[in-house]
C-alpha cells in the first residue's frame, strides 16, 4: 500500500530456546496508514510491547518483514537502522528519560546534538510551543510537573520532525488531567500535521483517543475497534483477560 507508514508481514518473535521458548509474536501482519492514530492493547504477555519494539526497529523479529516509510528494516545494518530511527522515528515512553542537569530546551535539542547537528533556538522553541511549554524552556525537570516533563519528552521526540511517533504507555505515569493534555496533543498532531502515531497502552480512556484500537492476545491479533468509546474498549479487554485466565 503506497499510503502505509508502517507494515508488518508475518512477523514472528521468540524469546529463549527449546521447551522454555516463548513466542511473543506469532506471524502478525498489520498495516498502519499514514496520518492515523492507533492504540495497541492486550493482556499482560500478549506481545504488545514486542510489537512496538519490532515495528520501531528497536528489536529484530525472528521471521517476517517490517517496513517503515517504505524502508525494509529486517535486513538493514545497525548503522543504517540507527540513522533511520534518528531521522524518521520518534519515541515517547512512560519514563520521561529527561536528563536532570539539562533545561527543558536543552533536553529537547539533545537528539539533534547526538546526530551531530546544532539545534537552532528557533527550532527548539517551536517544538516547545507545540506542546505549550515555551514559558518553561529554562526550567530543569525537577522544576516541572509530571505532565510537563512528558510534554518536554514529546517535544524532544518531535524536534527531528519524525514521520512516525511511537508511544509506549506515554501516559502511564501521569494523573488523569495531565494524561488528557498529552493525549490531546497527540490527537491534534495526527489531525493537523498528519503524523502517524502508534501507542501501546493499558488504559481504555487513553485508547479512546485513537482512530482505531488493535487487540493482541497470545502474540496474535485478536480484533480491532474503530473510533471506539472507553466503555467498549474496556469491555473487549475484559473479554480478553477473562479468556487468558
Amino acid at each position: 500500500m503506497n499510503n502505509a507508514a508502517v507494515e508488518l508481514r508475518d512477523v514472528t518473535r521468540r524469546y529463549g530456546t527449546g521447551p522454555d521458548a516463548v513466542t511473543a509474536l506469532d506471524k502478525v501482519s498489520l498495516t498502519f496508514r499514514q496520518g492515523t492514530f492507533t492504540a495497541v492493547m492486550g493482556p499482560s504477555g500478549s506481545g504488545k510491547s514486542t510489537l512496538l519494539q519490532c515495528a520501531a526497529g528497536l528489536d529484530r523479529p525472528d521471521a517476517g518483514s517490517v517496513r517503515v516509510t517504505g524502508h525494509e528494516l529486517t535486513a538493514m545494518s545497525e548503522r543504517r537502522l540507527t540513522l533511520l530511527r534518528r531521522e524518521q522515528i520518534g519515541f515517547v515512553f512512560q519514563a520521561f528519560n529527561l536528563l536532570p542537569s539539562l533545561t527543558a530546551e536543552q533536553n529537547v535539542g539533545l537528539p539533534l546534538r547526538l546526530a551531530g547537528r546544532r539545534p537552532s533556538r528557533a527550532r527548539v522553541r517551536q517544538a516547545l510551543a507545540q506542546v505549550g511549554l515555551t514559558d518553561r524552556a529554562r526550567h530543569r525537570p525537577a522544576q516541572l510537573s509530571g505532565g510537563q516533563q512528558q510534554r518536554v519528552a514529546l517535544a524532544r521526540a518531535l524536534i527531528t520532525r519524525p514521520d512516525v511517533l511511537f508511544g509506549d504507555e506515554p501516559t502511564g505515569a501521569l494523573d488523569s488531567q495531565s494524561s488528557r493534555e498529552v493525549l490531546g496533543l497527540l490527537r491534534d498532531m495526527v489531525r493537523e500535521e498528519g503524523r502517524t502515531t502508534i501507542m501501546v497502552t493499558h488504559d481504555p480512556v487513553a485508547a479512546s483517543y485513537a482512530d482505531r484500537v488493535l487487540f493482541l492476545a497470545d502474540g496474535r491479533l485478536n480484533g480491532e475497534l474503530p473510533q471506539a468509546s472507553a466503555k467498549d474498549i474496556a469491555a473487549h479487554m475484559a473479554t480478553l483477560e477473562a479468556a487468558s485466565c
